[in-house]
């Protein structure tokens, strides 16, 4: 949600900015904007709803000059989607702008204190009260814009990322963070001058460096055109900032060829998986290798349950995973809506490890339920993505995905891959307490190392998806239907409709049809049943011939050779034999494949659909 870039340095800022401003275009928006102080010293903001282009736009023509600079897409939560809620905001005095990740919780309270004295508002904006609150701060103190950040942010109750350019002082730029994510790129100029870069994640500045601080909660920087980077915290003590190397390339933040960034990332799931197991499957001994379960082997062999948190895909990931650790490890598994988790009282005891599964790393309910937990003092793990986020950070040990950036906001190689590293878990576990026969053991590491082959033989053998799914985009409704381990295959199809497409979906356990569902089935419904020949083969067969009683219209993922269900059904997807527990990695690519076709023959944004972001960093 919401994107900030920002440099200061000796190159043209706007450029920068802007480009940086479409690389942040998957997390979602509604409206963008720019603030830079030009070669006269004028503190200039441009902004506009929709999309960047409409910003690129409106600024034809304008002085864009300056090598300072902060930029910004916003996510509307308070105050609808325009113009004047767009960042960055001004100060009442036009002396400062700033652009705000995240949400101020306290901002009535503090808006109508300022009010009180004469502060005049012009947005409906918790972030327009920053901006005000900082520049109050200034006046009353008779402090500078360092200071003032640092004094203000002590009276803000909620999370907050923040850039913010003072006019009078054209060679600073001070950010500052809480809950939110920022981090800031260390770059040198042709002419050998260093410079600063800034992002709400890596991608706007992986272009310029790969060098980069992650700036910790309380903490607020001040970087300056001659070179020089102070980071202190609130109550002022100075910080040493360590610097990291980001693993990630330019070549993947781009389509390849592809016409969107959620069909490339679908084909490149079977490489993305080999990549993620690389190194931590020997199958020359048989072996898995999660260094996040060797260092804490005796947390996970004494646990007396597992409570996964997690939100939208990622849950449904964690379910799969919960099937598979239970069956595998003996250990007993929760799997918890995070966003629910956090706002109850659960039970957690010391001896409870609690996973936390999000791609971004950022997602914030997600971070708030860990919060919980550690509080209660359980052993944390955390799943993701991104490496130096916020829940690899916040946790004791975890294990990273290593799919490489996934930039289509419907997320699908996170969630084999999040599906994949549950599975390594597993059987880490299992092996430590001699839960699984050898012979089973090494049966399934010999089928895991042959997934990823699994997946590309899936990809290239349903071909015609984009030709029937033009069929289904008169549809309103959409049932999937799963039984074990493909239940949760069945939710997160049917999410990807419905993130994409627009069309409403819902997923089922395909024995729960009879208590409810079936009664919305007619030649106008078509239902998604996976149907592998494995597990409860001959109840889905029983399920589909209930529907087709019905005239129901079935699109069934079948085993490659099966006759029974590819002679009941209308079309098919066919998949390679596997064990059951492993279905979910291969029923799931043509499912998106449909998502995606559907959406694509209606004429939706793939990429950034409605209303979503890909990062959910606020409630």
């Amino acid at each position: 949600m919401c994107g900030i870039v920002g440099y200061i340095g000796n190159k043209e800022a706007y450029p920068i900015l802007i480009k940086g401003l479409h690389r942040l275009e998957y997390r979602g928006y509604d409206s963008a904007g720019v603030a830079l102080i030009n070669r006269r010293g004028e503190l200039s903001v441009y902004k506009s709803k929709g999309k960047v282009s409409a910003l690129e736009h409106s600024v034809d023509g304008k002085d864009t000059t300056g090598s300072i600079g902060i930029a910004h897409t916003r996510w509307a939560t308070h105050g609808e989607p325009n113009e004047v809620n767009a960042h960055p905001h001004y100060s009442m005095s036009k002396q400062l702008a700033l652009v705000h990740n995240g949400i101020i919780e306290n901002y009535k309270a503090l808006r109508a204190e300022m009010e009180k004295n004469g502060v005049v508002f012009c947005s409906d904006t918790d972030t327009e009260v920053l901006v005000q609150l900082i520049e109050y701060v200034q006046h009353r103190h008779e402090c500078g814009l360092f200071e003032a950040v640092q004094l203000a942010l002590k009276s803000v109750v909620g999370a907050y990322a923040i850039a913010v350019l003072d006019k009078a002082h054209p060679e600073q730029l001070i950010c500052a963070r809480k809950g939110s994510p920022l981090i800031i790129g260390l770059g040198t100029s042709d002419q050998g001058a260093h410079e600063f870069y800034l992002g709400s994640d890596a991608t706007p500045i992986i272009e310029y460096t790969d060098k980069v601080i992650y700036l910790q909660d309380e903490e607020v920087a001040c970087m300056d055109g001659s070179g020089a980077l102070e980071i202190v915290n609130l109550a002022n003590v100075r910080q040493t900032p360590q610097t990291v190397t980001l693993q990630m390339s330019l070549d993947e933040l781009e389509k390849g060829g592809y016409p969107h960034f959620m069909l490339k990332e679908i084909y490149e799931q079977p490489s993305a998986m080999r990549t993620c197991i690389r190194g931590r499957l020997d199958i020359v001994d048989k072996d898995v290798l999660l260094s996040g379960i060797i260092d804490n082997k005796e947390k996970f062999l004494n646990a007396r349950r597992i409570i996964i948190c997690a939100c939208g895909t990622s849950w449904h990931s964690a379910l799969i995973g919960k099937y598979f650790i239970e069956e595998a490890a003996q250990i007993p598994v929760e799997v918890e809506y995070a966003s629910e988790f956090r706002y109850r009282n659960p039970v957690i005891y010391s001896d409870d490890v609690v996973i936390a599964v999000s791609q971004s790393g950022e997602t914030a309910d997600t971070l708030a339920a860990i919060q919980l937990a550690k509080n209660r003092g359980a052993f944390l793990y955390g799943i993701c993505n991104v490496i130096g986020s916020s829940i690899a950070r916040a946790t004791d040990s975890g294990t990273y995905l290593h799919v490489g950036p996934e930039i289509g906001v419907a997320s699908t190689k996170a969630f084999t891959g999040q599906v994949i590293t549950l599975f390594l878990l597993g059987l880490a576990i299992a092996k430590e307490k001699h839960t699984l026969s050898d012979e089973m053991f090494h049966m399934l590491v010999d089928e895991l190392q042959r997934i990823p082959d699994k997946m590309q033989w899936t990809l290239d053998h349903n071909p015609n998806i984009d030709q029937f799914a033009q069929m289904f985009t008169y549809c309103k409704n959409f049932i999937y239907l799963g039984r074990g381990y493909n239940y949760p295959v069945a939710l997160e199809g049917a999410l990807k409709l419905k993130e994409i497409s627009y069309i409403h979906a819902e997923g089922y356990p395909a024995a729960e049809m009879k208590h409810g569902p079936i009664a919305l089935i007619d030649e106008e419904m078509p239902v998604v049943v996976i149907a592998p020949k494995r597990g409860m083969y001959d109840k889905v067969v029983s399920n589909i011939q209930e529907i087709k009683s019905r005239h129901g219209k079935i699109i069934a993922v079948v085993t490659e050779g099966d006759n029974t269900v590819s002679q009941m059904a209308d079309y098919t997807f066919v998949i390679p034999d596997t064990r059951d527990c492993y279905v979910p990695l291969l029923a799931i690519l043509p499912l998106q494949l449909l998502s995606y076709y559907v959406a694509c023959a209606k004429g939706r944004n793939v990429d950034q659909p409605r209303n979503l972001a890909k990062s959910v960093t606020v409630e």
